[in-house]
């Protein structure tokens, strides 16, 4: 039975840090493409949240269509929401997880408020930031917060991928959004690399 997404860890802090932006990260694993973070700040005294975003969840729990139908949504509710990308070219150069931390500082940058307080998925803290914040282990399926940002996350980053595919239509990209599939393992053991693929990541062959 999955696990729906409430406000337990927001409204044990809300009193005290009234701006509390979830944050979640898509593309991570991917062969290909930049890792995507997402970054949503729901409003506190909002007198039906749950409910209004009861169909909210991890984004992986969700179809394409969904998440698609989910993202006006958030946006119409949240105070604050953005988007923050880092490429494959920065994946290679810095690692994964300072690339992420990079692509999750660009969506905080991008909103109009300074949170005072953030709610990451595990494996996303930003130690550089001097913000408070907690990490939560399967935070997407616990935080409403941050399963929101899971899904304008995921969203976003889908939708990069498939503008990919327009220039490189060998890979597939619309297919499998540069996750290691076999198809897309096979192409590129066949093709070699393109420009946006993570050439410091191994291939399982």
């Amino acid at each position: 039975m999955t696990q729906n997404p409430d406000l337990f860890h927001e409204k044990e802090l809300w009193q005290a840090f009234p701006l509390i932006a979830g944050l979640d990260e898509a593309g991570r694993g991917a062969l290909a493409g930049p890792v995507c973070v997402g970054t949503v700040i729901l409003p506190r005294k909002h007198p039906h949240l749950l409910r209004a975003l009861s169909r909210a969840r991890d984004s992986k729990q969700l179809t394409p269509r969904q998440r698609t139908d989910l993202v006006p949504l958030i946006q119409q509710i949240a105070l604050a929401h953005g988007i923050g990308f880092a490429p494959s070219e920065e994946i290679d150069r810095l690692g994964i997880v300072p690339a992420t931390r990079l692509a999750a500082s660009r969506a905080l940058e991008s909103i109009h408020i300074l949170p005072d307080y953030l709610l990451t998925d595990f494996r996303l803290e930003l130690p550089e930031l001097d913000i408070p914040q907690t990490a939560i282990v399967k935070g997407d399926a616990r935080s409403l917060s941050i399963a929101c940002a899971s899904i304008l996350a995921k969203t976003a980053r889908d939708e990069f991928m498939r503008g990919l595919d327009g220039e490189y239509p060998q890979y597939h990209f619309a297919r499998h959004k540069g996750y290691g599939t076999l198809l897309h393992r096979k192409k590129i053991l066949e093709l070699g690399h393109s420009p946006v693929h993570r050439k410091t990541f191994q291939i399982k062959k």
